[in-house]
Order: structure tokens, then C-alpha cells, then sequence
């Protein structure tokens, strides 16, 4: 099974431009042709959060019809930008929005392997949170099927990142997710976005991944006391190519960076 994974596209209506003129709808769709264009074509596209600017309805409005250009089924849960009824509105055909009345949080059952997608948002905050509730419905979602390979995609990220102030607006209870995590033991991959860096870790022995943003990239800042910039480092998305017991995960940058030459006759080295 091979997952593409994106995050954090922070969409802006038609011809809008976000943060002093990033076109980051013009980096959503060189995004979805990227991976349009991958051979072997990914099964299913997963995408972590912060899908719009301000979660404002012309901004889903950009975002779904940006979307539909995809080849690959595609799911989404919202992020701290993000506002669960405007999301609604956008989408009234995808019942994998309307199956709990308040969070965006379902699972997918039709593939190889089973997907979770999880709901972090706490509105008017940058933080994400899992209440009880949602505590409890992912604990419910893992008891029901336990023999099935499972994968998690949720927005805020639920380990250390060692920049401090993405931490500060992390999971704020991700020792209670952690604990989830280690009852059961089908879940093979955990997959986020936020900080707009991809960033690799463990949670209760199961990898967890961040993916890039599709526009601008948050700066490596590893110092304590140092605010983080916006930086315009290449966007990119995640390949989780899931096969035969192993997970092998590339970084695929989006964007042009020349053509595709043989080595000269003789560079490489035949094996044996």
C-alpha cells in the first residue's frame, strides 16, 4: 500500500496570498499535479490539518475544488486553523465528515490497511487537545478491530519536537494518547503535520511522522528562546510505501529542480 501525506496548505480564496504573498493555493495544486503525475500512483492521499488560512468558507470553497483534481481518494482532518462547520459546508457529500456530531474523526476500513483519522483541535487555540471524549472513541475504534494494521493521521503532534515553541503549541495531553497507543499493538504508523518540518519520532515504539507544508516551511530554531520564522525551503510530501511487514517512507519534494540525467557510462560500477 503506498500513502501520500501532506499537510498544513493554509489555503487562501482565489487569488489570495497568505503571509506577506505566499500563493499558497498556487502550492496546493503544484501539490495535487506532483502527485498525480507519481507512477505508481498512490492508493490513498492523507492530509493533516490546517487545510485553510482562516477557515473561512470561500478559502474551502478554493480547497475543495483543488482537491477534486486529485487522482487518489483523498481524507483530511481539520487543524488549528481550520473551522469544523465551514469544513462541512464545503464538503456535504463526504460522509466521513458527518459520522459524530461535533469532531472530525472517523476510520477508513477499505484498505489493506485501517485508517484513523483523529480530531486535536480545540477551538480559538493554537494547542491541540483530546478531551475524554475523543480519548475515548479512538480507545472504542482500537478495541473493535485489534487484528487489523492500523494507521493514525491527526494534526498536532504527539511527541517532542525540540523546537520550543512549536512544543508550546503541541498535543497538550499526549502522555494520555501515548498510553492509548501502547494497549495496542495494530497501530504501525502515526502520521501529523503543524510544524511545517519533517520530522521523525516514536510514540510507545510506533513511528511518528511529520510532514512538510506544501507552501512555507517553519524554521529550524533548536536554541532554546529563539521564535521560530517562516522560511521558503522546498515544499515536499511524504511517500509511506507500506509492503510486505516493512515501512519504507520518502520525502518527495514538490517543484521543478531539473532533468533526470543517466550517469556517464562507466560512473557507476556493475554488480556482481
Amino acid at each position: 500500500m503506498l500513502i501520500a501525506h501532506f499537510s498544513d496548505m493554509h489555503v487562501k480564496g482565489d487569488g489570495e496570498t497568505a503571509f506577506d504573498g505566499v500563493d499558497t493555493a498556487g502550492a496546493l495544486e503544484r501539490c495535487v499535479n506532483h502527485i498525480n503525475s507519481l507512477d505508481p500512483s498512490p492508493d490513498v492521499v492523507l492530509i493533516t490539518g490546517d487545510l485553510a488560512f482562516n477557515g473561512e468558507t470561500n478559502e474551502y470553497g478554493t480547497l475543495r475544488a483543488l482537491l477534486s483534481i486529485l487522482d487518489a481518494p483523498s481524507f483530511f482532518i481539520p487543524g488549528n486553523h481550520d473551522d469544523r462547520s465551514n469544513i462541512r459546508a464545503a464538503f456535504p457529500d463526504l460522509p466521513f465528515i458527518y459520522n459524530t456530531e461535533e469532531f472530525i474523526q472517523y476510520t477508513v476500513d477499505e484498505y489493506e490497511f485501517r485508517l484513523i483519522g483523529l480530531d486535536t483541535v480545540e477551538p480559538g487555540k493554537e494547542h491541540g487537545i483530546l478531551c475524554s471524549q475523543r480519548l475515548e472513541w479512538l480507545e472504542l475504534q482500537l478495541s473493535k478491530e485489534q487484528t487489523k494494521q492500523t494507521i493514525i493521521f491527526m494534526h498536532h503532534p504527539p511527541f517532542r519536537t525540540a523546537i520550543e515553541y512549536m512544543d508550546k503549541i503541541g498535543l497538550a495531553n499526549a502522555n494520555q494518547f501515548a498510553e492509548i497507543v501502547a494497549r495496542h499493538d495494530q497501530i504501525q504508523l502515526i502520521l501529523c503535520g503543524h510544524v511545517h518540518r519533517p520530522i521523525h519520532s516514536a510514540i510507545a515504539g510506533v513511528p511518528a511522522i511529520a510532514a512538510p507544508g506544501t507552501a512555507h516551511q517553519i524554521s529550524l530554531e533548536l536554541r532554546t528562546g529563539e521564535r521560530v520564522k517562516r522560511v521558503m525551503e522546498p515544499p515536499a510530501l511524504y511517500l509511506h510505501l507500506l509492503d510486505g511487514g516493512q515501512r519504507i517512507s520518502h520525502l518527495s519534494y514538490i517543484g521543478d529542480y531539473g532533468i533526470n540525467s543517466p550517469f556517464a557510462a562507466g560512473y557507476l560500477r556493475e554488480t556482481k
